[in-house]
């Protein structure tokens, strides 16, 4: 997929600048809200006409101002995940997730209808009226029926904000095989770094309706760690975990963590910032912290501020943060050994309260 923009859209004393050429399959937008990340999107859906630019995907022109071309949604075969679900209040769930596919012509469909109501967990719901449904129900389904749809471009607009940690992380899987196995390409809006990191190859970030920065999910996270109140956020693929005292040992990598929570899947993805990760220079004689790495600096960076320090810790990356005071006593450089700290409870299963319950 290659997009190309150079529109511009004008509300009030907001004005939107729109000028970039990106390519890849897993496309981000990210800013704050007010920066003009749906306004984009709806740009380039066809649902909001630019005051003047032009939008080409893939070599066609879908909008161009000079040579008054704007063509219509349905005819730009773009589908569109709403931060609202916008269901059919009069369909059954199953009608709405066949609404686009059974308009979508026999040699695009590609997608299986079983495998995605399964991963969506929606097998239940099918015939059940939308107006019925919860929040994060509706928003699955909304979810499924623009797969569904099977577009040549996605835009999920937020598409993951209604729904709760355990199932996010469930389907963001998912999401990212639609274009792996289904050759369908997405632009995807957050202003969640994580979801970034998971979610994109290359971010844009917007500010007050404009590009600022083109980049990675990884290195937005990384350039933004002095200026987040939580840090930087390491994700860790723990495995199925062990009882260890009133504990929980889990597998990472060659090496084993113990948290506070407990989970029953084969693998989990874990949150620990890197407020959370406290260094020392020398092996410390007592600690009540129950997890103690021994680890080798791999690259220090500043961070607006802040110096982020990447670790190897048995080949395992962690990103810990730093005043600079503490680089000089702890004589922290590049290649030297630190032994990184960090309590059991400080790490933070999306979707499982400290007991180890699922938070539905």
């Amino acid at each position: 997929m290659q997009i190309s923009m150079t529109a511009q859209k004008s509300f009030g004393a907001f004005t939107l600048s729109a000028e970039f050429t990106a390519s890849g399959d897993r496309v981000g937008i990210f800013g704050v809200s007010g920066s003009g990340k749906s306004t984009l999107v709806s740009m380039l859906a066809g649902l909001v006409e630019p005051d003047s630019g032009e939008i080409i995907l893939d070599g066609e022109c879908l909008f161009s101002s000079t040579s008054k071309i704007n063509l219509r949604p349905e005819q730009r075969r773009i589908g569109m995940v709403f931060q609202q679900h916008c269901l059919f209040p009069h369909l059954s769930v199953s009608n709405n997730l066949l609404y686009g596919f059974n308009r979508c012509p026999p040699q695009f469909r590609n997608i299986d209808f079983n495998m995605l109501v399964d991963v969506l967990q929606l097998k239940g719901l099918l015939d059940r009226g939308v107006t019925r449904l919860s929040g994060g129900e509706k928003q699955r389904v909304a979810l499924g029926r623009a797969i569904l749809a099977n577009p040549r471009l996605l835009l999920m607009d937020e598409p993951l904000s209604a729904l709760d940690d355990g199932l996010r992380f469930q389907i963001i899987p998912y999401l990212k095989s639609v274009s792996e196995r289904f050759g369908i390409p997405y632009l995807f809006i957050s202003h969640s770094l994580v979801e970034m990191r998971l979610m994109t190859d290359t971010a844009l970030v917007f500010e007050k309706g404009r590009l600022v920065e083109q980049t990675t999910g990884e290195q937005l996270a990384r350039n933004r760690i002095g200026k987040s109140q939580v840090g930087y956020i390491n994700l860790l693929k723990l495995g199925r975990p062990s009882p260890a005292s009133s504990l929980y040992s889990y597998p990472w990598g060659n090496s084993r963590l113990l948290l506070s929570a407990v989970s029953d899947n084969e693998e989990v993805l874990a949150e620990l910032s890197s407020k959370d990760i406290i260094l020392f220079k020398n092996h410390p004689v007592a600690i009540s912290a129950r997890n103690l790495l021994k680890c080798t600096v791999r690259s220090i960076f500043d961070s607006r501020g802040t110096n982020g320090i990447e670790l190897d810790c048995s080949g395992n990356t962690l990103i810990s943060e730093v005043a600079d005071d503490a680089i000089n006593e702890l004589e922290i450089a590049k290649g030297n050994t630190v032994y990184a700290a960090v309590k059991a409870s400080a790490f933070r299963l999306p979707g499982f309260r400290p007991s180890g319950k699922f938070i539905s």
